[in-house]
């Protein structure tokens, strides 16, 4: 009986599963991969929590952003609830009509080109740091890449010179096709073309 429980704490044992860790050598651990997978998500995610929360900048930036939100929302949602006026309550809706056609041309004018400048700076100014995110994020990156390729001793990819090479020409033969001595299995098929 010794024996038999000395084999089976071999295998089995305290000191470490021999068939388990057999097998891992041939199949991933899913329980271990499931928590590498884990904790790759949740550092993404703390990732992208301090990037969001460093480009927020101070409350009066966040305040700012939450009133320049409301007038595209506030404009779509007051036509539909017009249309909604127009069925409940006609004579209220003519009323206000009139009041609207009165307004003379220029004051529509003056009143698009507010509403257009204002969208189209707020457009311009989120694009523009939009494109500065990405250009910052892209600068790190290729830090990484050159820290990385330092430390391992591989030449760096960035700043280094292209050697020349030489491409010897290909001149055609008596076939007008490509020379063949650099290539063995061409010159094996010319050769029984040439035959036949």
């Amino acid at each position: 009986m010794g024996m038999i429980g000395a084999v089976v704490d071999i295998l089995f044992g305290r000191r470490g599963n021999i068939i388990r860790e057999t097998a891992e050598v041939f199949r991933e651990n899913s329980e271990a991969a499931a928590i590498r997978d884990t904790d790759v998500q949740q550092a993404a995610i703390d990732a992208f929590r301090a990037e969001f929360i460093a480009s927020q900048g101070g409350w009066f930036n966040r305040f700012m952003d939450g009133v320049n939100r409301v007038p595209r929302p506030a404009l779509a949602l007051s036509t539909i609830a017009l249309f909604a006026a127009a069925m409940i309550n006609p004579d209220w809706f003519a009323t206000r009509m009139q009041g609207v056609a009165v307004v003379p041309e220029p004051l529509w004018w003056l009143m698009g080109v507010v509403v257009s400048f204002y969208f189209g700076a707020r457009y311009q100014v989120k694009g523009q740091e939009f494109q500065r995110a990405i250009a910052a994020s892209l600068m790190r990156d290729l830090e990484t890449t050159r820290v990385r390729s330092d430390r391992s001793g591989l030449p760096s990819v960035f700043g280094a010179k292209r050697e020349a090479t030489h491409v010897p020409e290909r001149t055609p033969n008596t076939y007008g096709t490509v020379d063949a001595t650099d290539n063995a299995a061409l010159a094996d098929w010319q050769e029984v073309t040439r035959g036949q």
